[in-house]
Order: C-alpha cells, then sequence, then structure tokens
C-alpha cells in the first residue's frame, strides 16, 4: 500500500512536473492572422494584475506559471509602464524579458518645413497615444509654456518626434523648441565667427531671431534646395537697398483666416496688415513659418549677385533678375503657365 503511494505520488509530481514544462514552453495564443499583440502598462500597475487580466482576454496560457516565472528571474518589480508589442509564439520567460528589458512602443509626429505653427498643433492634437495637458491647444497657450515673450511662430523645429505612449504635448513641443533654440544657435555662431575673421560682409540683422524671420520666408518662397541662397541674397540686397521686400507669403500670413486663396489689390495695399512687405519696409514683426536648418543657413549665407527679383516660372523653380524691366518680361512670359495645369510655384511632390 506504500508503496503504491508512493508511486502515486511520483507520477502525480511528473505530471505537474510536465504540466508547468508545457505551460512555460506554450506560445501566447493568437488568432490565426494576429502577428503580434500590444499591450499597455500603466504606471503602478502590478504584473499580477496584469498577467490575470491577460488570462482573462485569453491570449495568455497561464498568469500563475508566470507569476512563478517572474519570481524565480526576480523580475516581477522590473516590468516597465508603456505599451509593448508581444510577437505571436512568445513563450512566457520572453515576455518577461520585453516588459523588463524591452523598448516601449514608440510612435512620430511630425512638423514640416514651410507650415505653420498652427500646423504643428493640429498634428499634435490628432497624435495617438499622446497626453492633451496643454487646454486649450494654441499658439498663445504654447508662447507661455516656452515663456516666450515673442509671437510663438517660428519658434519649434520642424522635423520628426519620437515619443511612446503617455507622453505629453508640452514634452513634445519643448523639445521641439531646444532644437530650433540650438540650430539657430549654431548657424548665429557660425555666422558671428565669419564676420569676426572678416571673412563675409555684415548682413543686415540685428539679432539672430530677425534671420529666423528671414529664413521663414525663403522656406515660404521655395522648396528648392537649390534656390534658398539666391532667394535669401534678393531679400538681403532688397533689404541693404532700402527697398520692400514685396513677398507674397508675408502677406497671405498677416491675414490669417481672412485669406481665401487669392492675393488682391486691396491686400496688397493695406497698411493695416503689419505682414504687409508691399506697404512695409524691413522684415515683418516675426516669422511666418517653420524653417529648417537649410533655410537658416541661407539666410545667412545668401548667394552674391544683382538680382533683385524672382518670379516663379511653374515648374517649381523662379526666373531671377537684377533689373525691374528684366523681371517685367519674365512676369509677361511665365504668367501664361497660371492657365495650365501643369504650373506650379513650388516643386511637385515626389
Amino acid at each position: 500500500m506504500f508503496r503504491k503511494l508512493i508511486i502515486l505520488s511520483v507520477l502525480t509530481f511528473i505530471v505537474l512536473i510536465s504540466a508547468v514544462v508545457f505551460l512555460v514552453q506554450s506560445p501566447i495564443m493568437l488568432a490565426e492572422d494576429e502577428s503580434s499583440i500590444v499591450v499597455e502598462i500603466e504606471k503602478g500597475q502590478t504584473l499580477s494584475q496584469l498577467a490575470y487580466h491577460w488570462q482573462g482576454q485569453g491570449w495568455l496560457p497561464s498568469a500563475r506559471i508566470l507569476l512563478i516565472q517572474a519570481r524565480i528571474l526576480d523580475s516581477a518589480k522590473s516590468i516597465k509602464p508603456g505599451e509593448f508589442e508581444i510577437p505571436a509564439n512568445s513563450k512566457g520567460y520572453e515576455i518577461l524579458s520585453l516588459l523588463t528589458k524591452g523598448s516601449s512602443k514608440r510612435y512620430k509626429v511630425s512638423f514640416i518645413e514651410g507650415t505653420r505653427l498652427t500646423d504643428a498643433l493640429v498634428r499634435l492634437a490628432n497624435a495617438p497615444k499622446l497626453i492633451q495637458d496643454i487646454r486649450p491647444l494654441s499658439t498663445q497657450n504654447v508662447k507661455a509654456i516656452l515663456g516666450l515673450k515673442m509671437l510663438a511662430e517660428g519658434w519649434v523645429y520642424p522635423d520628426t518626434y519620437v515619443y511612446q505612449s503617455g507622453d505629453t504635448v508640452s514634452s513634445i513641443i519643448k523639445q521641439a523648441h531646444g532644437r530650433m533654440q540650438s540650430v539657430l544657435d549654431d548657424e548665429w555662431k557660425a555666422y558671428i565667427n565669419k564676420l569676426s575673421a572678416k571673412e563675409i560682409e555684415k548682413l543686415p540683422y540685428r539679432s539672430a531671431y530677425e534671420a529666423l524671420v528671414m529664413a521663414s520666408i525663403v522656406e515660404k518662397e521655395t522648396g528648392q534646395a537649390s534656390e534658398r541662397a539666391e532667394i535669401a541674397g534678393v531679400f538681403i540686397r532688397r533689404l541693404q537697398m532700402n527697398m520692400r521686400l514685396e513677398t507674397d507669403p508675408t502677406v497671405i500670413y498677416g491675414l490669417g483666416e481672412d485669406y481665401k486663396g487669392n492675393l488682391r489689390k486691396k491686400h496688397l495695399r493695406d497698411r493695416s496688415n503689419p505682414y504687409n512687405t508691399y506697404r512695409n519696409k524691413g522684415l515683418p514683426p516675426s516669422p511666418i513659418a517653420l524653417a529648417g536648418r537649410e533655410a537658416i543657413n541661407a539666410a545667412l549665407n545668401p548667394a552674391d549677385g544683382q538680382n533683385l527679383y524672382f518670379v516663379a516660372k511653374g515648374d517649381g523653380s523662379h526666373y531671377f533678375s537684377a533689373s525691374l524691366a528684366e523681371h517685367n518680361r519674365a512676369v509677361r512670359k511665365y504668367q501664361i503657365f497660371r492657365r495650365s495645369k501643369e504650373y506650379r510655384s513650388a516643386p511637385a511632390a515626389n
């Protein structure tokens, strides 16, 4: 009788061990068309809570086995908050390794060169898994968050920013602002160094901020990298000769929501618009768009030459002129393209 009990105990132990080994080696259970599952761990959640929740969802074979593995590996307290993508066929110990050592799922939000701050804010408002901690998400509140004395326009750097679930809108804005400060500072210092070494002539800027304003205009006027310095050169020479910049994008920016797609003579004659560079001399009061490093570099390294005018050719590039007479001839020539469906004032998208 005693012998039978021993045999039964051994068999039971073997069955239990086999069951544990089976469960340890069992992959997560997903539908055939699912290649992975995304789990979200919030700060303060315990592995025990999560494991039984996952078991209840049907994809984790055994919460108890996962907790036993975590105890053996001493990893229960090491799980990180965030979103984690668990591939199909993952086993328990692999899940633990992912939750303690892996990277949380990443998201991206992009700010585009030549667009306005309001466009960037729309992208942030629509970004998934990003905590909306600035309400309302307005340019005025961005100005307050960044502690700016001037308008916030132009003060975030156009780039792609990576974040994870639980990050905040303000953290992205501050990161983009810091990047803009760094890029502008680098380019301005390079300009000052060249000026000190007498390698270049002084440009008509009183501060790095004014260079940023110019860069934003260059960014709006052309999408062709080869033209940035040339366009900057035109505007620099006009400033040096006390000529008005006479650039449409500044007027359009100043019109705000009143701009309906067409610039009219009344818009160009309107002196009440501080961004109307057809009536007001000098630079506009602020940047009119987000400028990238290349545009900032062009604003501080304008091309030499005599050109004072340019007109869009309709293929995305511009024709540059040194005299008004030549410019008027170019306008008459290239405005014909406005009647064509192929006319573009900026390069075609790839």
